[in-house]
């Protein structure tokens, strides 16, 4: 598997805890923040997307969107729908995902422009 970037680390680190983060951080959510940081060798990228969300929660989500269309927009839509997909099934791992989690995963995937692909992967 190719390493991937410190910029792409900290995006994909930034989707993760910016979702995840949407009603809070419980202790299930760190396990599996801290978990994925583990597997992609980015526990300072995790670090880095928790302070840039506690900066300003409310304005975390609008300046995440920024961030990401320097990075993640920039990718084929094939990886950016595995990320959007890799982070709803991280977000199901605690045993549900809520509406505004949901809605917020969806903006992304339209603002992506791969709002049905990314449909089609969650409804099977």
């Amino acid at each position: 598997m190719e390493e991937l970037s410190t910029d792409l680390k900290k995006a994909i680190m930034l989707l993760k805890s910016l979702i995840l983060h949407y009603h809070g951080l419980d202790e299930d959510e760190k396990a599996i923040l801290r978990a994925a940081a583990q597997q992609m060798n980015s526990e300072e990228e995790l670090e880095w997307a928790n302070s840039f969300i506690s900066e300003d929660y409310l304005s975390a989500f609008e300046r995440s969107k920024d961030y990401f269309s320097k990075n993640l927009a920039l990718l084929p839509d094939a990886q950016k729908l595995q990320h959007l997909k890799n982070v709803w099934e991280d977000n199901y791992k605690k045993g549900y995902v809520t509406e505004m989690e949901t809605t917020a995963i969806l903006t992304l995937a339209k603002i992506w422009e791969i709002e049905k692909e990314f449909m089609s992967i969650i409804q099977e």
